[in-house]
């Protein structure tokens, strides 16, 4: 009988990473190059039965192209003292610049997607693509409808939970 994944388990110190500094999401390019890009948008839940991230990548980043080669990625949860590194990731193209080595982070190979992970993060989510979509601007409350006045919106991609990695010390390395 399958384990029931406690996907849930860190729910509010990862919202607060993810609202705060962000969280690191992880992809490899066509060539095998790992790539870790910064997202401050996203959410953790359940739909259509399945544990899952939801994650958001405009069409023009370098990660877009690496998560439509691969149909997976990670989401790592750094903690507060890596807020430098997620700056870093957050404004570098992966295109141009290895930004494991920009942000001093180091990529480990996930063993159950094709995705790196970020070994200094004390969680990390790996997720396999099973849907996604175009953010349609003109559906949009109001109030969001200025998000994508001069820009291409976002892929919406939901992400299936396969494996939640923890490390022993997770819900004390997140809550400092």
């Amino acid at each position: 009988m399958p384990q029931k994944m406690k996907f849930a388990r860190h729910y509010e110190a990862v919202m607060k990473a993810l609202t705060s500094h962000g969280l690191l999401l992880g992809s490899y390019d066509a060539a095998g190059k790992a790539n870790v890009m910064t997202i401050g948008w996203g959410a953790i839940g359940s739909i259509w039965g399945e544990p899952v991230w939801i994650v958001l990548v405009r069409p023009s980043r370098y990660t877009y192209k690496c998560i439509e080669h691969s149909s997976c990625f990670t989401v790592n949860v750094p903690t507060e003292a890596m807020g430098m590194a997620c700056l870093t990731a957050g404004s570098k193209s992966g295109a141009n610049v290895d930004k494991f080595q920009a942000a001093n982070l180091t990529a480990e190979r996930s063993d159950s997607v094709l995705a790196p992970r970020v070994k200094e993060c004390p969680l990390t989510y790996d997720c396999q693509v099973i849907h996604s979509n175009d953010v349609l601007p003109s559906k949009l409350a109001s109030e969001l409808s200025g998000l994508y006045v001069d820009d291409v919106p976002h892929r919406v991609y939901y992400g299936r939970i396969v494996a939640v990695n923890e490390q022993p010390d997770a819900a004390k390395l997140l809550e400092e």
